[in-house]
């Protein structure tokens, strides 16, 4: 039975939230200026020489996508390396276990971090884009409390990993045969429909997936997801116990 109390959870999260302030620059370098990169190399460089898909100019057709992958990777990266780190070499578990705060309310802490850090870089991207007439629709402005629970999802998936893995370098498999994967085959680059059905039918058991639908479509003016919000909201609530068994099982030995 979990046991979870939400007051001493949000302290974790205000304790990772203190340190980010400290060294947010050093993480914009990773989670910001990647992703626009991508998008300038992309949709400039070789938008120059791929005509309109479904009426849409290249670049505006991949830049909600990467609203969608920014916002994964922060999350991924928050609750692979930097919840691992803190974990096992830092001992930041050990200290926050010392006071009141139980094994249940550091988890949701570092799921719930995961899931701020996914909206504040996917919103980051979105001012971005919107600054250079890339969206067409304040419907956009739905895509942040998205953001949250698909960013709950890659928290909770990244935080399931850490629980099970080996060691630090393992993380190579996750990024490798997982996330990689995920990002180049999520719709972000161009559309799924002329790929085998197998890929497509693959791609929508992933989250980015429904995340890159939820973009493009609120970014077009179109409401009409409703269904890819049943669905991350559906898998967000499927996985949230498994981070807190796996990790209670490594965490107390």
């Amino acid at each position: 039975m979990i046991s979870l109390n939400l007051g001493r959870a949000f302290r974790v999260w205000q304790r990772n939230f203190t340190v980010y302030t400290k060294l947010y620059l050093s993480s914009l370098a990773l989670n910001f200026v990647e992703p626009v990169l991508y998008l300038a190399a992309l949709g400039l460089g070789l938008g120059a020489f791929v005509k309109a898909i479904n009426g849409v100019p290249y670049i505006k057709f991949i830049a909600p996508g990467i609203i969608a992958s920014s916002s994964m990777f922060a999350a991924i990266y928050e609750c692979t390396y930097g919840t691992y780190v803190r974990m096992t070499f830092q001992k930041t578990f050990d200290a926050i276990l010392a006071t009141p705060i139980n094994v249940e309310d550091l988890i949701a802490g570092e799921l719930m971090w995961g899931a701020t850090k996914s909206v504040i870089y996917g919103t980051i991207i979105m001012i971005v884009i919107s600054a250079f007439g890339l969206v067409d629709s304040s419907f956009v402005l739905f895509i942040i409390p998205l953001l949250f629970v698909t960013g709950l999802i890659f928290a909770e998936i990244s935080v399931i990993f850490v629980a099970i893995v080996p060691g630090i370098d393992s993380f190579n498999y996750f990024y490798t045969l997982l996330m990689t994967p995920m990002f180049l085959f999520s719709g972000i680059f161009f559309p799924l429909d002329n790929l085998p059905p197998a890929v497509l039918k693959v791609a929508f058991f992933t989250p980015l997936y429904h995340l890159v639908n939820i973009c493009r479509s609120l970014a077009a003016g179109s409401p009409r997801v409703i269904w890819d919000i049943v669905w991350v909201l559906v898998v967000a609530v499927l996985l949230a116990p498994y981070p807190f068994r796996l990790m209670r099982r490594r965490i107390v030995k």
